[in-house]
């Protein structure tokens, strides 16, 4: 049996407010079963306090609206499930980038600087096949899934080490063009989808970055920080290359990432 209450007793019931229920109640997501019309006062039916549970579990994992209006809408069966499954994927993602980001703060917050090994590398001309594109800062990760997923159907048996390269605009203006390449031979033939690319020959700083990319930050710092102390500076964008990157191994821990700074020669270093 099923009783109606006012809707400061479902709030007392549910623990969600009289306003947060009237929100609901306006988006279509949680809606009383009747609504004077005269006074406009609200009541529910004690029937709805597992579906506004529920909803108050959803909102406290941090799921975004539409999602659990999916997860009401769907009832029992498959499709909740499958909305349910996705969310707390990426809730359990977004823990582990959490956690990366915390030990990282405490590693900065340690006194003294990164120690940091720099190799001096002439890296001669070479052709590649590539994927450009004009991308965000903040999607460059399915941007590089995207790019590189492309790069790896063609260039199949192709032993080489892939890489990117970013332009300054990528940094100073949160976007800007990123060309991630994979070397070929000079007599290799056009492909779909990809373009052959020659890429310039010329000196570079080089710092390895081990790991995920949560602290990737500190890499750059250092070595930028690096050049500017002890090198010139060449034109041309920064580069990237993976000798083990996330197609390598499943675990980030061991990913590596080398930082390719370029410089007009090798400095000859005092001491």
């Amino acid at each position: 049996m099923t009783a109606t209450v006012t809707v400061g007793e479902f709030s007392r019931l549910t623990h969600l407010s009289v306003k947060t229920l009237h929100h609901y109640h306006e988006i279509g997501l949680l809606a009383p079963v009747s609504v004077d019309a005269s006074s406009g006062y609200r009541r529910y039916g004690t029937g709805q306090v597992e579906t506004a549970l529920l909803i108050r579990r959803l909102r406290l994992l941090r799921m975004p609206l539409p999602d659990v209006r999916a997860v009401v809408e769907a009832g029992e069966g498959t499709a909740r499930e499958e909305t349910l499954r996705t969310h707390l994927e990426r809730m359990e993602r977004e823990l582990a980038q959490t956690r990366d980001v915390v030990a990282s703060l405490r590693e900065l917050l340690t006194p003294g600087r990164p120690v940091l090994d720099v190799e001096y590398r002439f890296i001669p001309p070479f052709r590649a096949y590539g994927v450009r594109g004009q991308v965000p800062r903040d999607g460059i990760g399915p941007w590089c899934e995207y790019a590189f997923g492309r790069l790896g159907a063609v260039t199949g048996d192709i032993f080489a080490t892939s890489g990117a390269t970013y332009s300054d605009e990528f940094f100073t203006d949160d976007e800007g063009e990123v060309l991630a390449f994979h070397p070929v031979p000079l007599d290799q033939p056009p492909a779909d989808g990809v373009e052959l690319v020659d890429l310039s020959g010329g000196y570079f700083a080089i710092a390895v970055h081990s790991g995920p990319m949560t602290d990737f930050d500190r890499t750059y710092g250092a070595l930028g920080s690096h050049v500017a102390e002890y090198c010139e500076v060449a034109p041309g964008p920064i580069r990237e290359l993976y000798p083990i990157g996330p197609g390598d191994a499943p675990d980030p821990a061991d990913y590596r990432t080398e930082v390719c700074w370029p410089i007009q020669r090798i400095p000859v270093l005092k001491g």
